[in-house]
């Protein structure tokens, strides 16, 4: 592990813990915009969020299968860096948005076994990023964010066409097991620094964000 890890912390909701995600070196910070979400931010806070997070730290919006009528909203209303499709959106649907809105978009693909894996190359051919998650459980009622790790194995020593971010279940403990087993150089979290659903607990992200960077 090195210092040039990348880190998103997703589901951000207080100036607080963005600011600390941000001094303890987090490349990226996540907004959630689905309501069914505990980490669920409305446009007007998110906004105020967006506009306080420091210089140089991508501020990325979570959207699940979002229209271009909320998108046309949602990138009115709040200044952002980056798209994430965390929903069941086809590829021709992520280049589309791609050309819509001018931003880069990154597509989360879940992994639960060998048959999910041609999802990947799909995805690579269209989207600036992947973001290789854990596919949730059939009776989940939101597609990320359910605590749970998928079998590395699965994607170690996979080449990969486009830059990538490995997420699920990642907690301080496991983070640096998961690094160097997949080779990811990006790592993507939410629920493993909480310490309640949607509450984010500060010590939790620095420890995790130190884990990660092997400091």
């Amino acid at each position: 592990m090195t210092s040039d890890i990348r880190i998103k912390i997703c589901g951000l909701s207080t100036p607080e813990t963005i600011d600390v995600a941000a001094q303890a070196g987090a490349a990226y910070i996540g907004l959630v915009f689905f309501p069914k979400s505990p980490r669920f931010v409305s446009h007007d806070l998110a906004r105020e969020l967006a506009l306080g997070t420091p210089l140089g730290v991508a501020k990325v919006a979570l959207v699940v299968n979002a229209d271009n009528a909320y998108l046309d909203q949602l990138t009115a209303d709040v200044p952002l860096d980056m798209l994430q499709l965390h929903g069941a959106e086809p590829p021709d649907r992520v280049r589309e948005i791609k050309d819509r809105y001018g931003l880069p978009v990154m597509k989360a693909v879940g992994i639960a076994d060998a048959d999910d894996l041609p999802q990947l190359a799909r995805y690579e051919a269209v989207a600036d990023q992947l973001l290789v998650d854990t596919k949730p459980p059939k009776d989940a009622d939101r597609p990320g964010g359910n605590a749970q790790t998928f079998d590395w194995d699965l994607i170690a020593g996979r080449d990969w066409a486009r830059p990538w971010m490995l997420a699920g279940g990642l907690t301080p403990e496991n983070v640096a097991a998961a690094i160097a087993h997949t080779g990811t150089r990006q790592i993507d979290l939410s629920s493993g620094v909480e310490s309640a659903p949607g509450v984010k607990d500060p010590a939790l992200i620095r420890s995790f964000i130190a884990a990660a960077q092997g400091n």
